[in-house]
């Protein structure tokens, strides 16, 4: 009984969502072996090698996983699958394009982010932007999994597993890697964030954003949003936590201005620390916060701004 996991990477380093999905497919009790697929991808290989846990990296090192174009790598996958009794990856944008595929061709339903593993066919996923968790049994035949990674511990590093160079699969030649324009930031990466600020509609105006953005480089936080702020232009698209946005379980969580959709709080609910800010004492976001401030948001995000300064935080 084995389980393969699909790497991400940037060819250099690991992703913390991999060591997350390890820790999941080890719940499964098979061994496990990792993926990864690269061009010049031999630091991600030997990260892999190090997790607890893996008994084995297979390390595919070709100009075709320079990028990873689903239909490739969904390929490569296909040509050993057999060999394997749960293919996993993690339930981010690469791995829901890439496992659907790979399901479609062996036949098998998808199992889409998984939040617990009750035994080795049996697991909970969220449904109904996460107000209610479904309960799922696997069929006979390959599991094909994808894992919130925000649900598991990142597995820890300690092990010392071989590398096997693997030959490249089949190029199916259906689409091909053309560019792309990758947001730079200083800020850490939203989905494995210690700390979020989040903004939504009631910061109301360019200046409050530039003071929580200022607050959240004192605290060294990720700058997340509800898509309310997304859509009036505070903010990115790529900042927007929620049901159609990014998945955060981070130790504390600010929601500033922020209501409290279900849409939203299906996407930040696990967070360890919730603190809500806003001036509507009846915002739903009141009911999952551990802390709350009703307060008017300009001159509260002026004061705690100031605050940090003179506490020495810069």
């Amino acid at each position: 009984m084995t389980s393969l996991i699909l790497a991400e990477h940037d060819n250099n380093t690991l992703a913390d969502s991999t060591a997350r999905t390890i820790t999941a497919a080890l719940q499964l009790g098979n061994s496990v072996e990792v993926l990864v697929a690269g061009d010049g991808c031999a630091k991600a290989a030997d990260a892999a090698a190090q997790i607890s846990g893996v008994a084995a990296v297979l390390k595919v090192d070709d100009p075709l996983y320079a990028h990873p174009v689903a239909e490739a790598v969904a390929a490569l996958i296909l040509s050993i699958a057999s060999r394997y009794d749960a293919v996993l990856a993690p339930a981010t944008s690469t791995g829901k394009a890439i496992l659907p595929r790979v399901a479609a061709v062996l036949d098998v339903p998808q199992i889409s982010e998984i939040t617990r593993i009750l035994d080795a066919d049996t697991f909970e996923r969220p449904i109904y932007a996460g107000s209610v968790v479904q309960t799922v049994k696997a069929p006979a035949g390959t599991k094909v999994i994808t894992v919130r990674p925000s649900a598991f511990a990142a597995a820890a590093a300690g092990a010392n597993a071989p590398v096997v160079v693997t030959p490249a699969g089949p190029d199916p030649g259906l689409t091909r890697f053309v560019g792309e324009t990758v947001s730079q930031s200083t800020r850490p990466e939203l989905t494995t964030a210690k700390t979020v600020i989040s903004a939504g509609r009631g910061v109301g105006s360019k200046d409050n954003f530039d003071v929580l953005l200022r607050i959240a480089d004192k605290l060294k936080a990720a700058v997340g949003a509800s898509r309310a702020a997304v859509d009036i232009g505070l903010t990115a698209n790529d900042c927007q936590i929620g049901q159609t946005g990014k998945v955060v379980a981070s130790d504390l969580y600010i929601a500033v201005g922020i209501s409290g959709a279900i849409q939203h709080i299906s996407g930040m609910k696990d967070s360890r620390i919730i603190v809500a800010i806003n001036k509507d004492e009846d915002a739903p976001i009141f009911k999952i916060a551990d802390y709350g401030l009703v307060a008017d948001l300009s001159p509260v995000l002026q004061e705690i701004d100031l605050e940090l300064a003179r506490r020495g935080y810069a």
